[in-house]
């Protein structure tokens, strides 16, 4: 598989329960010659995450920081009514948002609803990509996922760490199989991200990389092994 050179999925000490520093996060990214990153913070709903205050004064941080370009992007929540947890005035100032389910802000509606609730989040212009959809703790209907995601030109996620943890993430295997061989028919992009909440685990696709290579997945369709394409995809 063509190397991934961007993780878009990261989360640093102010998300509340992640370890690392934007510098320490970019220092890790380039010693693994990455050339782009996401810093993702955790939107409200999150114990301890940062308060919106902070995406205000985005822009006083480097573009550039060991030779790795940063993107400042929030891991928005789904909210019960399709709602997002972050508010406009917020999201305005943002590169990109990535929205998806947590437990912790939400409860499971069954899977036509929780889909509703979903496809509603990505019809915001700033969001561009969906966060691990892959556990049945929530479930989700892929055909209608993977076709909303086409037609609000979202890409969804292969998120490395759900498969390190696939004993909390219920069948997630089984659900990135489906949703993966959904994404080739209709020609709807990937991206693959760490979901680092520490250095250490940044740039980690190892398991996610297996699947897509056991599948034989279209390297087409995946945003993060080329820079200028994911680029454009964002619009920045």
């Amino acid at each position: 598989m063509k190397k991934l050179i961007a993780d878009m999925h990261m989360h640093t000490l102010v998300s509340g329960h992640a370890y690392g520093t934007i510098r320490e996060m970019a220092a890790t990214a380039g010693e693994k010659n990455l050339k782009l990153i996401g810093i993702t913070e955790h939107a409200p709903g999150i114990p301890g995450t940062v308060d919106p205050f902070y995406y205000l004064n985005l822009t006083v941080i480097p573009r550039v920081l060991s030779n790795v370009q940063i993107l400042h992007g929030c891991e928005i929540n789904v909210l019960n009514g399709g709602k997002l947890s972050l508010e406009q005035k917020y999201i305005d100032f943002l590169d990109y948002a990535i929205v998806g389910i947590h437990k912790e802000c939400y409860t499971d509606e069954g899977k036509e609803k929780n889909t509703d609730n979903l496809i509603a989040c990505m019809k915001n212009e700033k969001v561009h990509f969906v966060s691990h959809p892959d556990d049945d703790h929530t479930p989700l209907d892929y055909e209608r996922l993977v076709s909303a995601a086409k037609q609000y030109r979202v890409a969804l996620e292969v998120n490395n760490s759900s498969l390190v943890k696939k004993d909390r993430r219920l069948n997630c295997y089984e659900n990135y199989r489906k949703m993966l061989k959904l994404c080739e028919q209709q020609q709807v992009p990937i991206i693959i991200s760490s979901d680092a909440h520490d250095p250490s685990w940044v740039g980690r696709f190892d398991l996610a990389v297996k699947l897509l290579e056991e599948l034989q997945f279209d390297e087409s369709l995946i945003l993060t092994n080329d820079i200028e394409k994911l680029r454009a995809f964002i619009g920045v």
